[in-house]
């Protein structure tokens, strides 16, 4: 098994087929993969697109779930295209599909908003597993990239996370499951602003730069966090 995922505290799914949308400038390898995904009774392949306006259009259009983009149809607009499908299908994960990624390309898009990345020389049945967990609150790296990065993680470690505040954990906790500053703070009744001081003290503590590195330290680490609770209004 070439990829693997790191784990979040996301609930399953309720009920209904996973929507996907296929984004590739091959339409054999989106043919394929739709039809690969097709055969799975949960999926259903709702669009197909060769270009990023496709996707975005097609991704307003229809709100898939999934959407699975090729990384080179991208080109230098990564953060652009993550921060438009951010807005235009907020709801929708986004994995990148790529023949070969370099290890810092992969990461950096993960940091950047993505919900995976996939190579296409991947065990087939391997797609069907990514749109599976992804769909679930997971993130989804090929297993060398997943030790990279909680290998860094762990080495920028400063102080024992017993320094956790419960409010911190509690923040933590929104954030692993994929909330904005917003909705955390809608959530746990404080300001944005708060959030943040929070988040500052939270990185200093564990060591940690950003909110992908402490979602996957807290996933590492196991860390004993409050219990989910309900999506914020």
């Amino acid at each position: 098994m070439s990829d693997s995922t790191l784990k979040s505290t996301t609930g399953p799914r309720r009920g209904g087929k996973i929507s996907i949308l296929v984004a590739d400038r091959e339409a054999i390898f989106r043919l394929g993969l739709k039809k690969l995904l097709a055969a799975e009774p949960d999926l259903r392949v709702v669009a197909q697109a060769e270009d990023t306006a496709g996707v975005i259009q097609l991704g307003a259009r229809f709100r898939p779930d999934v959407l699975f983009v090729q990384v080179e149809i991208l080109g230098d607009d990564l953060e652009m295209f993550l921060a438009d499908a951010r807005r235009e299908c907020p709801a929708s994960k986004v994995v990148l599909t790529a023949s070969q990624l370099s290890d810092e390309a992969a990461l950096r898009a993960v940091k950047a908003g993505a919900a995976g990345v996939i190579l296409k020389s991947t065990d087939p049945h391997l797609f069907v597993r990514c749109t599976r967990r992804v769909v679930e609150g997971e993130v989804w790296l090929p297993k060398r990239q997943v030790a990279k990065l909680v290998g860094e993680t762990q080495s920028h470690q400063a102080r024992p996370v017993e320094t956790l505040t419960r409010r911190e954990k509690a923040v933590i906790s929104c954030l692993v499951l994929g909330w904005r500053n917003r909705e955390i703070g809608r959530q746990l009744a404080i300001s944005e602003q708060t959030v943040k001081n929070h988040l500052r003290s939270i990185y200093d503590k564990v060591g940690v730069s950003d909110r992908l590195e402490l979602a996957l330290y807290a996933i590492h680490q196991r860390l004993e966090l409050p219990p989910a609770l309900p999506s914020p209004a």
